[in-house]
């Protein structure tokens, strides 16, 4: 028979024991279909105030430790980032906090305006960017990006782009202006901060047009795993490790960032497994560290 000391003890561990296995519940996002007046806890609404959640950011303020985030694909990308911080967006040892991104596409892209561009010679345009980590888009997906050399112009391929003393070029198909293709330019900062987070899983999701990071574990990050999330076109690196965070990529596709596709600094470590990350361009290397440690296992 436990003494009357361990009594309170036992209770103690009782109670987290069953909220462990007991509070945690499943947040639904649907950005067509969602409204953030919603209490998120289904995926189709059926009452005024039952139903899901139109944006993710709204969902990661309802959430508690040990939550699921479940985010609706629905073809339309989530023009929004999100901060997954603290102990409301962690989970627990057997049961991480979840966000289950079903191959829906974050994205942090702003239109170009039409405006900006100037003619410089035949099919070959121009405008002047408000940042050197900015990367162009053409209907959703990063558009080919090219060295600019070092003569007055650049020598391009159709619907190709460089960065070339300051200026953006884009070079368009013979007889089209740019007006005529989708083009968008990274905008938002960063994707998704991971900061003082534990036990989170974050799944199937693709994450582009950042400004600096697809995804930043910041600081204060621990077992916390990536799982198959593809970062592409973000105008610094695809994913970056700092501080003394501790990270697992696995089965990602990273390419087609600015700088670097893994990035890391500080104390960090990150363990990179069975992942590709790209390194075609000679602007971006697959990893560039200034800090850290990382592990690439196949």
């Amino acid at each position: 028979m436990p003494s009357r000391r361990l009594l309170p003890l036992l209770a103690i561990a009782s109670c987290l024991f069953l909220a462990e296995t007991t509070s945690a519940r499943d947040l639904y996002v649907n950005n067509i279909a969602g409204n953030d007046l919603h209490d998120g806890h289904a995926p189709l609404a059926d009452t005024q105030d039952h139903g899901p959640l139109r944006t993710i950011g709204r969902a990661m303020k309802l959430a508690h430790k040990g939550d699921h985030v479940i985010i609706a694909n629905t073809g339309t990308p989530y023009r929004e980032s999100i901060t997954v911080q603290g102990g409301r967006n962690s989970g627990f040892a057997t049961r991480p906090f979840v966000i289950q991104g079903n191959g829906a596409v974050l994205d942090g892209t702003r239109e170009i305006s039409r405006d900006l561009w100037k003619p410089v010679k035949k099919d070959l345009y121009r405008y002047t960017p408000d940042s050197r980590t900015m990367l162009i888009f053409n209907d959703g997906r990063p558009a080919p990006r090219a060295d600019g050399g070092n003569g007055l112009y650049p020598s391009l391929e159709p619907l190709q782009w460089c960065l070339h003393r300051r200026k953006i070029y884009f070079r368009t198909e013979e007889n089209k202006l740019p007006e005529d293709y989708p083009l968008t330019c990274t905008h938002k900062q960063v994707g998704v901060t991971v900061y003082e987070a534990r036990h989170v899983f974050i799944a199937d999701l693709v994450v582009q047009g950042f400004r600096l990071d697809g995804v930043n574990a910041h600081d204060g990050v621990n077992n916390v795993e990536l799982v198959g999330l593809t970062c592409r076109g973000n105008g610094r690196s695809g994913i970056s490790v700092g501080g003394a965070s501790r990270l697992t990529i696995r089965a990602c596709l990273v390419g087609n960032n600015g700088h670097a596709q893994l990035r890391t600094e500080g104390h960090s470590q990150t363990e990179v497994v069975n992942s590709d990350l790209i390194d075609d361009d000679p602007q971006a290397p697959a990893v560039v560290k200034t800090g850290g440690e990382v592990t690439i296992q196949k």
